[in-house]
Order: structure tokens, then sequence, then C-alpha cells
């Protein structure tokens, strides 16, 4: 049994360009290497908030012009594996997740999060059950711009609403988990449905339709968007009222000038 964690990294990030590189890779914060304080790459929260959950290897889906990813995060960070995964065409949040399926086994366990935000608190995947689909969730001012997720008084999910104006929560999902039989199950289903979900939102929707069960777990202190120029200088603005840190694969004789290992790519038509 592995704990993967899949980054849906192909996005083209058009609310942010331009950019000469890919927008997963923006600097926001720092981190310290042990010795030097240095710029930080807005994915990095994510994979580390990952890493501290439990994740033993890590998929990342690109797009094909996304090689500095590749590049910058190479094969591994300390003990956690990463490969690739290429999105040929940008077809929805649902066809970059389940591109990843193929590595997943049947008894492993999955996290799922967005590389262009920054949220905490950092450990927030260890507050999430590991037994079922369950949905961290962060208190916003505009559900509108997000996916709210309206629960009932025992934390059941009843409904997700996709970027819906009068949301009826302010409760927006930043990360979820599931064991990976639910992970394929929603895959399946996905295909039933034609590949017609572009949201992860109407997916598990239609899924819940069909009994299956989720839980949302209001654990979520603080959750920016910086996939457009205001979450920017919000993210700043957030980070700069915490110290840097050491990223959770770092050991004090790897610097972040360290030569990475070769990255496994595997192209999914």
């Amino acid at each position: 049994m592995s704990v993967w964690g899949i980054v849906p990294a192909a996005g083209i990030g058009s609310r942010i360009q331009p950019l000469a590189f890919s927008k997963e890779l923006l600097p926001v914060g720092s981190r310290n290497d042990g010795t030097t304080e240095r710029p930080r790459a807005v994915s990095e929260y994510l994979i580390e908030r990952m890493i501290l959950g439990g994740a033993e290897k890590i998929c990342l889906t690109i797009s094909p012009g996304k090689s500095d990813i590749i590049q910058y995060f190479g094969g591994s960070l300390g003990e956690v594996h990463l490969c690739y995964v290429v999105q040929q065409h940008p077809r929805g949040l649902c066809d970059a997740l389940f591109h990843a399926a193929p590595l997943v086994a049947p008894d492993d366990h999955v996290l799922i999060g967005l590389p262009d935000t920054v949220w905490f608190p950092e450990d927030g995947f260890r507050r999430l059950p590991d037994d079922r689909l369950a949905f961290l969730l962060f208190p916003v001012e505009q559900p509108e711009l997000f996916d709210a997720v309206v629960t009932g008084a025992d934390g059941r999910v009843e409904e997700i609403q996709v970027k819906t104006k009068l949301a009826r929560s302010s409760w927006i999902w930043g990360a979820f988990r599931m064991p990976a039989a639910t992970f394929h199950e929603l895959h399946a289903l996905w295909r039933e449905r034609q590949q017609s979900d572009a949201y992860i939102g109407t997916l598990i929707n239609a899924w819940l339709a069909r009994g299956g069960e989720a839980v949302g777990v209001r654990a979520g202190e603080a959750y920016v968007d910086v996939g457009t120029l205001h979450g920017y200088r919000e993210a700043i603005q957030l980070l700069g009222a915490r110290p840097p840190a050491a990223a959770p694969w770092e050991t004090e004789d790897e610097t972040a000038t360290a030569p990475v290992s070769a990255a496994p790519v595997l192209t999914i038509k």
C-alpha cells in the first residue's frame, strides 16, 4: 500500500499570464535550506502538505510544454518519489486527475490538491479520515468563486455547488483524500458519464446521488488562490506574517542547488 499525492499542473494559468514559466513555479514566499533563505515556487506548498500528510509518491499531471516543472522538481524530493503524466489537451480537472489512475493500486490512498494555492494548517491532510472520501474545508468571504461544500450537521457532504451565486455554504474545499478504491469508482463513473465532468464538484454530486458518501472537515484556517494577481498579493501578505521554514524533504546535506534525479514521464493520449 502506498499513499499517492496527485497534483493537476496542466493548466495554462490564463488569469495570471503573461509569465515566462509555468504558473506552478511562480515564486511565492521563501524557505530556508539550512543556511540560505531562497524563493519558493507556489506548488511547493501543496507538495509539502502532501508529504506531511504521508505521501510517499507524487504524480504531477503536466501539459506538453511544461518541462520546466520536471526540471525544477526532478524525480524525487528526499525519500518521496515523483513522476509525471502528460495531458495532451486541456480537458478540465477531472481529466487531469484521472491521468494518474493507471499508477494507483487498488489498496493505495490518494491525496489531491491544487498547485496554485496556499493554505493552512500545513498538516491539513492529516486531519482527514483515510477510510472515506473526505474534503478539507476552508471558510471564505466569496464562496461563489470556488466550490462551496454543503454539509449536514454530521459533516456528511450533501452537495458541492460549483461557482454558484448565493451559495448555501461559505465553506469551500481546498484539498481532499480518499481510498484508491473510491478514486477508481469516481474514475469509472466519469467515464460512464462520457467524461463530461470538467469540475470535480459535478462528478461528486453524481456520485452522491448514486449512494456514495463523503465528509467535509472544517479544519481549514486560511486559503488563497494564487492564480490571480489579487490572490498573489494576498498570499504574499499571508506568508509574510509567518517565518520561512525548511521544506520537509530537505536534510542538512541537501540544498536547493543539489542535482535532481531523473524523472519518469508517462504520456497518456
